[in-house]
């Protein structure tokens, strides 16, 4: 089954050139936008499996249209592609549910590579920042719970394997691993993390993991 792809960049020559090597490598384009409303709009219609998503946009800038359409639908995997390394785009795009960021000096292979791992929900960062956002998980889990709601019910219950997967995430396993390491398919692990953020009412891998750290299952 063809992966489906939207691009989204205000450079033509830039966004035509990633859709046609996405094309060309077998990859479904179902849309490309130019600005942030734009994509909002056109990635709801198109319902794409990953999202090439430049943060530099007109009209609303990458991390908001990120937040609007992981909210919207938490199954999306959004892979930001752009040409700054500043650690705190990174960690802005991650916070707003991006599954990876990568610089656009990537190669095309590198970039081919970095979606279909995206697709398959796994974390996929240029060398160098992957430890910067780990740290960021840390930090966050590190600092005061908000205070519980006296209203809400207690948290339901994960099954046994729930939690082992959890786990794993937390370690910063890819789904592929967990799948290898408990000896179940790759589609298993990706159902186990979906039930999972529905039980607990999370909307994305950040905060499963800050979920998981907080809780210690990152912890031997």
């Amino acid at each position: 089954m063809s992966i489906k792809v939207m691009v989204v960049d205000d450079h033509p020559m830039w966004r035509d050139a990633v859709a046609r090597d996405l094309t060309e490598s077998g990859f479904e384009v179902v849309a490309t936008a130019g600005d942030g409303d734009q994509a909002v709009r056109r990635a709801k219609a198109a319902a794409p499996d990953v999202l090439v998503l430049d943060l530099n946009l007109p009209a609303k800038p990458g991390v908001q249209v990120c937040k609007e359409l992981v909210g919207h639908n938490p199954a999306l995997r959004v892979l930001v592609l752009s040409a700054s390394g500043e650690h705190a785009d990174v960690l802005e795009a991650v916070k707003s549910g991006a599954t990876g960021y990568l610089l656009k000096s990537a190669s095309t292979e590198e970039l081919l590579d970095a979606v279909r791992r995206t697709a398959a929900g796994d974390p996929v960062f240029t060398p160098g920042l992957a430890g910067l956002v780990l740290g960021e998980y840390r930090r966050l889990a590190s600092e005061p719970a908000p205070e519980t709601d006296p209203d809400r019910p207690d948290a339901p219950r994960l099954t046994d394997r729930e939690t082992e997967v959890l786990r794993l995430v937390a370690k910063g396993l890819s789904y592929k691993q967990i799948a290898e390491r408990l000896v179940i398919s790759h589609r298993t692990v990706q159902n186990h993390v979906q039930n999972t953020l529905g039980k607990l009412q999370l909307h994305n891998r950040v905060e499963l993991v800050r979920y998981a750290i907080e809780a210690g299952l990152d912890d031997d």
